[in-house]
């Protein structure tokens, strides 16, 4: 039942739709004229997205027209709009009308209209979001391996849909995101009232979802016995969640109706295990209205009906042999032997004439017989209109329902990073408006979880509003470069959501946007090499990246000749760095040492190895980042662990040494990376 919109204009509109379609992945989307004709944007959501686009018509996208349908639909939100936001409430109307004509049904539960603007969330692209793994993981799609699958421990599927979209949208705003980590750390600090919590929720079933049913007129019996469930849990969650003294836990509380009212209505009217169908009877509580059960007893107990009439007319007419039956041809009737045939009473209506015997009906019969032969279809139709009369009068609460399934999804998805936080020692962060990024002892969220044998190895950050915005970080494949930049991005990132973060201490200025170019993702479908790739994707990052923005960059350059790409490398290097043009944060990752040099030459650029340790031939990650660039790149140790054949690793040998002494100094300036780089051919 959320509706929420946004509108882009100017330069970089295009890039900003996307990235929001991309996070909302929509399966369906209507798209006005103009926008069905933007074969990029149709392409983007068929082929990206896997979304199915429909073609609406121009005249329900119209202003006037879709401004009032929004105004009949919604009753806040279209107040103090800003001047761009009519294309936002021109799409609304557009789908609204859409929406009226393929459901045939009420659509009462979307009352409110939500507009927000660019700067109320972190924006992140698709490659951020791929890259960084944050719903699933890159090879398997999976969420286990993803920040979800470590973040999510919710209990409740509106829980678990809160906790996603505050993972595809970080905060901006401190004063929100210290508001969402000041309740997470209330629920730390008190295990006992957050367990209670958890418990509580657990196995609360989905009122968001269950309210849609009802209000469209489609939820059975089950959906409403399934919400008095779930409303039977609130009571017990609003005293737990009363004891708290945050700020944010306190409005939640005050947020959460127990809906006494409403779940004792459905436990009134319904039985506790009803069949799937509406129209099939059976489904209103004996006891609930009083033409259902008379109704009841009749079908349950016409047999029993009948005779007490037969003892009644036997006794009225002092015919002792008088009998009631039933045939198919007559229904039922009075069978009078022909001893008494003198004594029926003149209101007996002759049937038909036996060779013993007369039949006869009563006009108290004939009611009688139609009561028992239409009771099933009367009683079927009375429950219904009666589950229809209440399922009516449930979806005139929604609101009030929505509301508190808001309140319970968000203090389910509290105390989901409350137990993470618990769970795997995480710190609370500092986060403000410094431009600082200060770590110590940061871990990857994932990895850490993901390795079994082995502890995981902390790392320390530090990258100032000036001094050391740019970390060079040199060292050899499958030492930990790649996963040291993710953990920071990873870190900013669950900062900014009001989560805990997996460090000893952390202090995070707020970042607007994260850009990550990390391996090789060769787009051959679309006809794009490797480096074609590598180079859209930068040069995406140069353009819309800010000063405030954190970059993640690894082996930009690879992807052609050594000295092409060091060219490459160490011009966006200096780009990233230089205040005049972008001075963002900037981790880069690279295998041209001499990219170390410009420490010496690009203010607030420092240098970082991955230590490694050597035991003869044999290397050994340390895993640790240290200060300073790296000696060599060990790639032929690399190959070496990676299990080359030993004839290879040692013919390689022989060949690095013969280039070495042909090319003599010249080459050794660039032999440092070209190990590396024969081994990635390899």
């Amino acid at each position: 039942g959320e509706v929420s919109a946004t509108a882009f204009s100017g330069r970089d509109w295009q890039e900003h739709l996307f990235n929001e379609l991309g996070r909302f992945a929509p399966r369906e989307a209507v798209l006005d004229t103009a926008a069905w004709e933007d074969v990029e944007l149709r392409e983007f959501l068929r082929l990206r997205l896997d979304c199915r686009c429909e073609l609406g018509r121009e005249e329900d996208f119209a202003p006037d027209r879709a401004m009032e349908t929004a105004r009949k639909q919604f009753r806040t939100g279209l107040e103090d709009l800003p001047g761009e936001a009519e294309a936002a409430v021109r799409a609304c109307g557009g789908l609204l009308i859409y929406l009226y004509e393929t459901q045939k049904t009420d659509l009462s539960h979307l009352t409110a209209f939500r507009y927000y603007t660019g700067g109320e969330f972190m924006e992140l692209d698709l490659t951020a979001r791929r890259n960084l793994e944050l719903t699933e993981t890159m090879r398997g799609k999976e969420k286990k391996g993803s920040l979800l699958w470590v973040l999510d421990k919710t209990k409740t599927p509106m829980g678990g849909r809160m906790l996603r979209s505050w993972l595809e949208r970080p905060l901006l705003s401190v004063t929100d995101i210290d508001r969402r980590s000041s309740a997470v750390a209330a629920l730390v600090d008190d295990t006992i009232r957050r367990e209670e919590l958890i418990a509580g929720m657990t196995g609360l079933g989905d009122m968001e979802r269950l309210i849609g049913r009802i209000v469209y007129g489609t939820a059975g019996g089950r959906d409403l016995t399934s919400l008095r469930a779930a409303m039977e849990k609130l009571p017990n969650l609003k005293e737990q969640l009363s004891g708290f003294s945050d700020r944010r836990l306190t409005e939640l509380t005050a947020e959460l109706d127990t809906l006494d009212d409403i779940s004792g209505d459905i436990a009134a009217a319904i039985c506790d295990e009803p069949p799937f169908s509406v129209r099939e009877g059976s489904i209103i509580r004996d006891g609930f209205n009083e033409e259902v059960d008379r109704l009841r007893h009749i079908l349950k107990s016409g047999k029993g009906v009948m005779a007490e009439m037969e003892a009644k007319e036997k006794e009225k007419t002092g015919i002792r042999t008088l009998k009631i039956g039933y045939n198919k041809v007559f229904g039922y009737y009075i069978e009078v032997s022909n001893a008494f045939k003198e004594q029926v009473p003149e209101t007996y209506i002759r049937k038909q004439t036996l060779v013993n015997g007369e039949r006869f009906i009563t006009q108290e019969l004939k009611d009688l017989e139609h009561e028992i032969l239409t009771a099933s279809e009367r009683v079927v139709a009375l429950e219904y209109e009666l589950f229809s009369a209440l399922r009516q009068q449930i979806a005139d609460n929604a609101g009030r329902i929505q509301k508190t399934a808001a309140a319970v999804a968000e203090c389910d998805a509290l105390c989901s990073f409350a137990s993470v936080a618990v769970h795997n020692n995480f710190c609370r962060p500092e986060v403000d408006e410094s431009g600082v990024i200060e770590i110590r002892e940061g871990r990857h969220p994932v990895v850490e979880k993901v390795l079994k044998d082995s502890l995981f190895v902390p790392n320390d950050t530090f990258m100032g509003e000036k001094e050391e915005r740019v970390a060079i970080i040199t060292g050899p494949n499958m030492a930990g470069k790649s996963t040291y930049m993710r953990q920071v991005a990873l870190i900013v990132l669950m900062a900014q959501m009001g989560s805990f973060v997996p460090a000893k201490y952390a202090h995070i200025g707020v970042v607007d946007r994260i850009f990550t170019r990390i391996g090789a993702s060769d787009d051959l479908s679309a006809g794009q090499s490797t480096f074609m790739v590598e180079m859209t994707e930068v040069s995406d990052i140069l353009h819309q990246a800010t000063k405030n923005s954190l970059l993640i960059l690894d082996e930009i350059g690879r992807g052609t000749s050594t000295f092409d790409g060091m060219a490459i490398a160490r011009a966006v290097l200096e780009y990233c760095a230089d205040k005049k043009t972008l001075g963002a944060k900037t981790l880069f990752a690279t295998h041209y040492h001499e990219l170390t040099e410009m420490e010496n030459t690009l203010p607030g650029t420092v240098n970082y190895n991955i230590a490694v340790k050597r035991r003869g031939e044999d290397i050994i990650f340390l895993r640790k980042i240290i200060p300073g660039g790296a000696d060599r790149s060990y790639g032929i140790e690399v190959a070496k662990l990676a299990g080359l054949p030993e004839k290879v690793v040692q013919r390689a040998k022989v060949i690095l040494k013969e280039l070495e002494d042909e090319n003599g100094v010249q080459y050794v300036a660039a032999r440092k990376e070209t190990d590396q780089v024969s081994l990635d051919a390899m």
